[in-house]
């Protein structure tokens, strides 16, 4: 199994975390993104679209099969949260970097 390289940004100010997937070649089709136990997964497969067989190749660096990236969630977050987008061989999936019941709430004095 490969994994894809991955970039993890944490927005304080907007409680926001980017993570950003290079997966060059595929489509939303080839992608699978399941959050389950504080884990989000990012997987799938790509796949060699070739009639010929091996010989004949001289260099052959681009990689293809299954692969696999999971990246920590806040305690708390729902599906609905998650947001992700596919455009040029990059996914983007945002989520919050608390959730609702994490955010500091202040006490007013009575």
């Amino acid at each position: 199994m490969r994994f894809s390289r991955v970039d993890v940004h944490e927005d304080k100010e907007k409680n926001l975390v980017t993570a950003t997937f290079e997966l060059p070649g595929l489509t939303k089709e080839n992608v699978n993104i399941d959050v389950q136990n504080n884990v989000l997964t990012v997987s799938g497969e790509s796949k060699f679209e070739s009639n010929s067989d091996d010989n004949g190749y001289v260099l052959r660096e681009r990689r293809f099969g299954r692969f696999s990236r999971s990246v920590p969630v806040p305690e708390g977050i729902q599906p609905e949260e998650i947001k992700a987008s596919l455009e040029n061989g990059v996914l983007t999936v945002t989520y919050p970097r608390q959730t609702a019941e994490q955010l500091p709430k202040r006490v007013t004095i009575s």
